[in-house]
């Protein structure tokens, strides 16, 4: 029996490092691994930097919103707790800024200033032309694209992750992303409209290098670079994607209390219980 337990957990060591070796490979023939970052909200207990959020809002709004959408994000979640700390009247005031597509009383379409409850315009009436300005292909949109965008870590790390309750892949790889514009090494075969990425796979992306030094000015003397233009917009495009992040842990460790109080509770209860039986 213990040999037999013996030979089964070196078989899984064996299997789990043969499939770390294996993303490691699939790594170094595609795209490299984006170096971590370090992020406020990461880990049980991490939250959003309000004055981080602002910043990456603010250049979501000059840079990228004039190609991506953000079509599940609402204006007034700009004033909700956990999130980049916006007043209502703020909110509100963001939201006057875009222009509404909607009907009047009539049925006539209209255009108006957006209103808190109004979810950010995409800045093309539809996909088909968000594709024809852009070279054929469309911008996603960028509501929960920090979720959607991961990488491979490989072994250990991915058991690592559990632990540490790693989920900033994300924001990685968009940092990472929007620091990656190179010149094309010479033997690469470019197509056509396409920019050189290290960190995108394939290496050939259709988006031009969107940012450089000095492009968007912050107010709270934050240095005006592309890395920081980048840990920036990545860290609000997160809380784009989950909004309600804080609170999600906050319950879960509330839950997590709970549950240790009731497993200790059912344990002196059936202690009790059954102290009377021999």
């Amino acid at each position: 029996m213990v040999m037999t337990m013996q030979r089964t957990f070196i078989a899984l060591t064996l299997a789990a490092s043969l499939v770390g070796i294996g993303a490691a490979q699939a790594q170094e023939h595609g795209a490299p691994v984006p170096p971590p970052q370090k992020w406020s909200f990461s880990g049980p207990f991490g939250k959003y930097d309000e004055a981080q959020l602002q910043r990456g809002f603010k250049i979501y709004k000059e840079v990228c919103s004039a190609c991506h959408s953000m079509s599940l994000l609402s204006f007034r979640n700009l004033a909700e707790p956990g999130g980049p700390g916006f007043s209502e009247a703020q909110a509100a005031a963001v939201a006057a800024d875009y222009k509404i597509k909607d009907l009047d009383d009539k049925g006539e379409p209209i255009e108006r200033p957006g209103r808190p409850a109004d979810y950010f315009p995409s800045p093309f009436p539809n996909a088909l032309a968000a594709a024809a300005a852009n070279g054929g292909t469309a911008p996603p949109d960028f509501s929960t694209i920090a979720k959607a965008r991961t990488y491979e870590r490989g072994f250990p790390w991915f058991l690592i992750d559990i632990v540490t309750q790693y989920q900033e892949q994300g924001p990685d790889y968009i940092h990472a992303l929007l620091n990656g514009y190179e010149d094309a090494p010479k033997d690469f075969a470019l197509p056509p409209g396409g920019n050189y990425n290290k960190y995108f796979p394939g290496h050939s992306i259709a988006m031009p290098k969107p940012l450089s030094d000095g492009q968007v000015t912050y107010d709270d003397g934050s240095p005006q670079t592309v890395d920081q233009y980048g840990k920036d917009v990545a860290a609000f495009l997160m809380w784009a994607a989950e909004p309600h992040m804080i609170a999600r842990k906050r319950i879960g460790f509330q839950v997590m209390i709970f549950l240790l109080v009731l497993a200790g509770l059912t344990y002196f209860t059936k202690k009790k219980v059954w102290s009377a039986v021999h």
